[in-house]
């Protein structure tokens, strides 16, 4: 009865974006409304959708199941990623509205040269497709462990059938369909984690002062680590990847960007990031108050739990030990959060693909549209081939590896944005992308050479050392006239 109830909600859930679809697109699939909206989009609304597009199904299963390997150290990189927004918002978005920018790339084309251009907008397009893929790969590993592996539907199957889903609905309005759709999946997925969080404290039989109690007495309740500079928890470390993560996967990322640039202007587009900034913080910190009281409750029953973190939230939801009810919540909350992340990801891809690689702006709207469409297939087949390919290799936290691929695929972009907006120098165009390609694997050597002689192990702040790496590298292939 349980798989039932979860394919119902899949079901209820995919009838609702369909009409949205309908609504937001029954004034024509324009490529001006695919790619920005019209530029139509409400602040608020788009800065409410963008929570759910962040958080993923990732945050929602891999961020409660961070508390017991790493307390709640977690929320240093949280208080990071607010400060920023705050740099997105004054530095990038600015730039990106003076110019009036469709994909964000086209900057580096206009301040560096074609090759940077074609470079920068290649480095999204491998970080986005495997980022998409990994968020949506945890989901549907979720719904084919406790849902459809009883029935003996293969895992690809699970896969195509969700990325087909998200096609479905994004395939004619793109960027002006989902900026409602995610507001309604956000709005389900945050009113999913409340409802656990609620049930998991009556299991608990806690008042709200004994939530707030057992949370503070707890000793996984954990925030700050100043005293140990090898721990990849480091106040330092944690805060200014925050930081940085921000700039790149939300400031340097078509995806999020995108967004952005829907708004009506860039007073409103800064009112988005300010709002949409701030509410990360208390959101996530649910999510990792959650995961103290599933393990407080595990204690008290006395409940084995799984290996792996992932699979923490994901057995009290499946197995009943908070009740039926919970299933049905963590189902909308699970595929809210799948659908609120990839469907962006996918007209992202999208976007970039057609403006950067297929420089479809000189073709007529029609032609445009065509392989607007043609795109928007292949990038959905791909995205499935990349899921079944992390099927093959998972190994950890998914939130985790994200971020470490995050450190080698956005180093050369944040490098390239920093040398571009805060050097008058020009490189010489031709020997970007070699600068670009070598700096992840430089970082990945010097990585392994200190973690074998010194035992230090670098964690997120890599991101960081491999922006710098592109960035002098670009310096040593500047010309000495400088730009005018």
């Amino acid at each position: 009865m349980n798989s039932y109830y979860i394919l119902l909600t899949i079901v209820l859930y995919f009838g609702i974006l369909l009409i949205i679809a309908r609504i937001t697109g029954r004034k024509g699939g324009s490529n001006a409304a695919f790619f920005k909206g019209e530029n139509k989009s409400p602040w608020y609304v788009v800065s409410f959708g963008m929570i759910g597009a962040s958080l993923s199904g990732v945050t929602f299963v891999s961020v409660p199941g961070m508390v017991r390997g790493i307390d709640l150290t977690y929320m240093q990189t949280v208080f990071g990623f607010f400060f920023g927004y705050l740099v997105i918002a004054h530095v990038l978005l600015p730039l990106y509205y003076k110019l009036n920018l469709t994909s964000i790339y086209t900057y580096l084309g206009t301040r560096i040269g074609n090759r940077a251009y074609k470079t920068g907008a290649s480095f999204f397009l491998l970080s986005r497709m495997v980022g998409a893929a990994a968020r949506l790969y945890l989901v549907c590993l979720i719904l084919h462990t406790f849902v459809f592996r009883q029935w003996n539907i293969p895992f690809w199957t699970i896969a195509a059938v969700t990325v087909l889903l998200i096609w479905l609905y994004t395939r004619k309005s793109g960027i002006k369909t989902i900026i409602w759709t995610d507001t309604v999946l956000t709005f389900c997925l945050l009113a999913a984690l409340i409802l656990i969080i609620y049930h998991t404290t009556q299991s608990l039989h806690l008042d709200f002062g004994g939530v707030i109690s057992t949370i503070r007495e707890n000793e996984h309740f954990r925030i700050f680590v100043f005293d140990d500079w090898h721990t990849k928890q480091n106040f330092f470390k944690q805060f200014f990847s925050g930081i940085f993560i921000t700039i790149v996967m939300t400031g340097l990322d078509q995806d999020m960007m995108q967004k952005n640039l829907s708004c009506k202007n860039l007073k409103e587009a800064q009112k988005n990031m300010y709002c949409y900034g701030f509410s990360f913080v208390p959101v996530n910190f649910l999510f990792l108050c959650l995961g103290i009281l599933l393990l407080v409750l595990a204690q008290k029953t006395n409940l084995a739990l799984p290996a792996l973190s992932d699979d923490i939230l994901p057995m009290f939801a499946a197995q009943g030990y908070l009740g039926p009810s919970v299933l049905v919540f963590f189902s909308i909350g699970i595929i809210a959060a799948a659908f609120s992340s990839s469907d962006s990801a996918l007209t992202s891809l999208t976007t970039s693909f057609c403006v950067d690689i297929l420089g479809i702006g000189k073709d007529s709207e029609e032609v445009a549209t065509k392989k607007r469409h043609r795109v928007h297939l292949g990038m959905s087949v791909t995205l499935v081939l990349v899921i079944c390919i992390f099927e093959a290799l998972n190994s950890k936290s998914v939130i985790d590896a994200i971020y470490i691929m995050a450190s080698y695929t956005y180093g050369p972009l944040l490098g390239l944005f920093a040398f571009g907006l805060f050097t008058h120098l020009q490189p010489r165009d031709k020997y970007v992308p070699y600068i670009a390609v070598a700096s992840p694997f430089i970082c990945f050597a010097i990585d392994s050479l200190v973690e074998k002689y010194t035992g230090y192990k670098f964690g997120y702040e890599m991101l960081m050392f491999n922006g710098a790496l592109t960035f002098a590298g670009l310096l040593l292939i500047s010309q000495k006239k400088q730009l005018k």
